[in-house]
């Protein structure tokens, strides 16, 4: 199955807090370290944890089986706004400078690190 190619921008960035709505760790937030337009996914701090057998490289890499986090479809998270302790739909607002700004269709509070 041939990955699908996303095209535009993502409601979710790099830094955002997240929360998991579907899924193995559904109800579990997180930070976003990573979103991989081209596959659609991305990395969120401690979340999706996967075991990984690694080969030794030397005496700086030693092997073993290691934890890591692996990517999660972005249909599958959502925004989490602190204001309203919930998984919310984000919304642009423009702001009296000129500039946008992404907001928390619930509450309006500023979300996310813009």
């Amino acid at each position: 199955m041939a990955a699908h190619r996303h095209v535009g921008k993502f409601p979710i960035r790099k830094g955002d807090h997240v929360m998991v709505v579907t899924g193995r760790d559904r109800g579990k937030t997180g930070k976003v370290m990573r979103v991989v337009p081209s596959t659609g996914k991305l990395l969120v701090e401690r979340l999706n944890m996967v075991k990984r057998h690694s080969k030794p490289r030397g005496a700086q890499s030693p092997g073993g089986i290691i934890e890591k986090e692996a990517p999660i479809q972005i249909s599958n998270v959502m925004i989490f706004c602190d204001r309203c302790n919930a998984p919310v739909r984000s919304g642009i607002k423009p702001a009296t400078d000129g500039t946008k700004t992404r907001v928390c269709r619930r509450c309006g509070e500023s979300l996310g690190n813009d």
